[in-house]
């Protein structure tokens, strides 16, 4: 669903129509045919980092791997949540391993991390795997 600093295509979850979602913009997308907030799920890397989290939205960061077990299970998580929040939330997949320098920028010393950032700025972050109701309760604090 994601493609690494572009424009992404997204199927609308309320009318299946196929829109092209930007990885870095202004406001939050909708579809073009029914006007419902459409997921925002992107992936960013260290040229495309500092765009991408510029959101008008709140911005949830997955430091991740593909070798972390941990990672892989809060990944579906992540992007669930992602296609929840819909229209107040923005989800940017960062591979630590492919970005060591963004991730050394924000202190990333173990994975999986998910950090909440607002205007490009650390608000809040959990370090671990955490289960779905921890993120849930997590987010809902800060939306």
């Amino acid at each position: 669903m994601s493609v690494t600093g572009q424009a992404t295509t997204v199927t609308c979850p309320h009318c299946g129509t196929r829109n092209r979602v930007p990885a870095a913009a202004r406001g939050a997308p909708r579809c073009g045919r029914c006007h419902q907030p459409l997921p925002w799920i992107v992936e960013a890397d260290e040229t495309s980092f500092a765009a991408v989290v510029d959101a008008d939205l709140p911005v949830l960061v997955d430091f991740w791997a593909a070798w972390c077990a941990p990672c892989r299970m809060v990944s579906p998580l992540v992007e669930r949540a992602g296609a929840d929040y819909a229209g107040r939330l923005k989800v940017v997949k960062l591979d630590v391993d492919a970005a060591p320098q963004v991730a050394g920028q924000f202190g990333i010393q173990g994975i999986p991390v998910l950090m909440l950032m607002r205007g490009g700025s650390e608000v809040d972050r959990i370090v671990g795997a955490a289960p779905d109701k921890q993120l849930r309760a997590w987010l809902d604090r800060h939306l």
